[in-house]
């Protein structure tokens, strides 16, 4: 048995105990069989099809592959794409692959942020206006729609659009027409419309602060953008990434992670996504000289919400598994938790690579996938 053991963690993909029967013999080798098969499936999918880099956009997780197709599908059509996703995921990069890879490429990307607009300023900036429209209109202006002309108009934090504004970006939508503050000429315009929000719109929708006929008009094709936890095989990825870039504008040498420093970016939360990467990455790069980045260089300030204090140590009369509120709680929870943080760990620190990470495991690579099914279910 020892040896069977020693056989499946080298490799093996079962093993048998003499005396055997035919049916036995077959389903072993059938497994086998469909296990080489699957190896060659990943390592396919890993050369011809993965990306680690789609229009700037850093990410060979599995879900961002699934954003990347929703992009490349959605780019050659003319409908609305609504983006939704925490602040800092990178909503406006996915609205500029959009625009780059449709046939509105050569005209311009205008982006305008709905939240950081004054109210009464917003629709000037979005439909422009005409002199003397209002107090400190001193010359005729252009807004946002009709600078995006045949090209793209990226709508950033949807939500904050004053509601009283929303009727005319919808009868925009709708007839392609609009007018200038303080002018009755009525222009057409030829733009696509790509909307982002980091709200959850249907709530915003019940709130009464989004109108719902709107949301409909835009929610053509839904793009939804993981949190930076969501995505913990892209973190490695986009640090060195990171690193590259600022090493160069410093004019500085570093020759990567240290294992602690690795764990240490992987164990943290991110509630400022990959915003909140970049800036760490950023300050370390002004910061250090040069050379390996590790674990002590982490900013104890960011240090990682999901850490928790350590807990008292329990008397030898203290039931932990006591089910009442009364009790203190030791951090504990349930195995398959510990399992899927367990393998999440290694795929990331194999550089999204199952194959490694399960090897690592001492696991196929066939169970990966099962248990990574059965999360999603």
């Amino acid at each position: 048995m020892s040896v069977a053991v020693d056989a499946m963690r080298r490799g093996a993909v079962d093993f048998v105990v003499k005396p055997t029967t035919k049916d036995r013999l077959r389903v072993t080798a059938q497994n086998a069989v469909e296990n080489f098969q699957l190896k060659k499936v990943v390592e396919t999918y890993e050369s011809e099809i993965d990306r680690s880099d789609f229009c700037g956009i850093i990410g060979k997780s599995l879900v961002m592959q699934g954003v990347f197709k929703s992009i490349e599908a959605a780019a050659p059509s003319k409908a609305s794409v609504f983006i939704t996703g925490e602040t800092g995921t990178g909503k406006e990069l996915i609205a500029r692959a959009v625009h780059d890879l449709s046939p509105r490429r050569k005209a311009k990307f205008v982006a305008i942020n709905c939240g950081a607009i004054p109210r009464d300023l917003i629709e000037s900036e979005l439909f422009g206006h005409v002199k003397g429209a209002f107090t400190g209109a001193t010359a005729d202006r252009a807004g946002a729609a009709e600078m995006a002309e045949s090209g793209t108009l990226f709508l950033d934090e949807l939500g904050e659009m004053p509601i009283e504004l929303q009727p005319k970006l919808l009868r925009f939508l709708q007839l392609g027409e609009y007018q200038r503050v303080g002018d009755s000429k009525v222009r057409k315009s030829n733009i696509r419309i790509v909307a982002a929000t980091n709200r959850d719109p249907l709530q915003a929708v019940r709130d009464g602060t989004l109108r719902e006929d709107l949301y409909y008009r835009l929610h053509v094709i839904p793009v939804a953008l993981p949190a930076l936890r969501e995505r913990s095989a892209d973190i490695l990825l986009l640090a060195e990434s990171f690193l590259a870039r600022y090493a160069s504008e410093e004019g500085k040498t570093f020759s990567g992670f240290a294992r602690d420093a690795e764990e240490w970016l992987i164990s943290h939360s991110w509630p400022g996504n990959v915003r909140e990467l970049e800036n760490l990455i950023r300050q370390i790069a002004v910061l250090k000289d040069g050379g390996e980045i590790g674990g002590s260089d982490m900013p104890v300030s960011t240090a990682s919400p999901q850490s928790s204090p350590t807990p008292s140590e329990p008397t030898a009369s203290t039931n932990v598994f006591t089910a009442e509120v009364s009790e203190p709680d030791y951090g504990l929870e349930p195995l398959w938790m510990t399992e899927k943080k367990a393998i999440e760990r290694a795929i990331a620190l194999c550089r999204g690579n199952i194959v490694a990470a399960a090897k690592q495991l001492q696991i196929n690579p066939s169970t990966i996938y099962r248990k990574k099914a059965s999360w999603n279910n």
